[in-house]
């Protein structure tokens, strides 16, 4: 794929996730429950369709699940306020763009999950 193809997005998460999920709250410590939890990713479509993969258990055509199990299960909807100044990026971009923007939603308040 061709520089710029990707995007990083982030979808919000029931806050059951924090409560049922041992390894989301692990992952979590710093979280009060004041801010939402988040759950950070990147792909080359566009975030809507992403969503709609993760909330649908969607597979590859050679059967791998594409969907997060955490998103699956808590995924609300997108926060587009929390992604929309973040230009489309290379894959290796994306994929460093997604933790820092998963660290910095953690620095703010949020509890966030990413791969």
């Amino acid at each position: 794929m061709p520089k710029g193809s990707y995007q990083v997005y982030v979808i919000e998460l029931s806050k059951r996730v924090f409560t049922e999920s041992t390894r989301f709250r692990n992952a979590n410590p710093q979280f009060n429950g004041v801010l939402q939890c988040l759950y950070v990713g990147m792909t080359s479509k566009t975030p809507k369709e992403r969503l709609e993969q993760h909330l649908s258990g969607h597979l590859s055509k050679k059967g791998y699940k594409l969907s997060s199990n955490i998103v699956k299960k808590y995924g609300m909807y997108l926060r587009p306020s929390l992604y929309n100044d973040i230009e489309s990026l290379s894959k290796k971009e994306a994929l460093e763009m997604e933790k820092e923007l998963s660290l910095k939603l953690r620095r703010k308040g949020y509890a966030v999950w990413f791969n």
